[in-house]
């Protein structure tokens, strides 16, 4: 696995849908994580192994007028709809890329806050060409934040994750630049492919 993976987003319409498919076809139940204030989002958890993890990512109820990044609203089935990278101190990565002549935003300190009252804090920088959403957003989470995957529902693991697109090696070439470590395949279209392993030998493929 790429060790700069940080988690994956699996998009839904409804985050109990959204659960209820994770556990179908992995035997493990997410837990509810908490909302996203402003952004109109709400997620659930399930650990995937050491420093990574599933991020069950729906449409929040509660918050209204918030447009939909993910057109997660228009999904008819859970599917992946994006990945974050951790490349260590953000600011020092920010400086690289700018060397490297890629737009961005950024880094931008983010927080939530868990059912149990725990603030996580993070910093985020978003890439403005993501093509196709095939390239991940980056993170660094706060020192004094438990990484989400340490807590959250344990039983899967993720065995396989590769990105495919049309213009594979121009892709190739971007992954190698920033040290991605993930394979990168030809492909009709772009899309994400996640393989995860659940309890009693489960074993689930995620697309976007």
């Amino acid at each position: 696995m790429p060790t700069v993976l940080d988690h994956i987003l699996l998009g839904s319409s409804s985050l109990e849908e959204g659960i209820a498919f994770v556990e179908k076809y992995t035997g493990v139940t997410a837990a509810f994580g908490g909302v996203h204030p402003g952004r109109g989002t709400r997620n659930a958890l399930v650990s995937l192994g050491d420093r990574h993890y599933l991020e069950i990512i729906a449409p929040d109820p509660a918050q209204s007028g918030v447009p939909d990044h993910y057109d997660l609203k228009k999904l008819t089935v859970p599917r992946l709809v994006g990945w974050a990278a951790h490349p260590g101190d953000l600011n020092a990565f920010a400086l690289r890329l700018r060397n490297a002549k890629f737009a961005f935003d950024g880094p931008t300190p983010g927080s939530r806050q868990r059912p149990d009252g725990r603030l996580l804090k993070w910093k985020t920088l978003n890439l403005h060409d993501t093509r196709d959403g095939l390239l991940p957003f980056f993170i660094e989470w706060s020192t004094d934040t438990v990484h989400p995957s340490v807590d959250s529902p344990a039983g899967c693991k993720i065995l396989r994750f590769e990105l495919s697109a049309p213009d594979s090696a121009e892709l190739q070439r971007i992954s190698t630049l920033l040290d991605f470590g993930v394979p990168v395949t030809y492909g009709e279209k772009p899309q994400l492919f996640a393989r995860i392993g659940g309890l009693d030998g489960r074993l689930v493929s995620l697309t976007s």
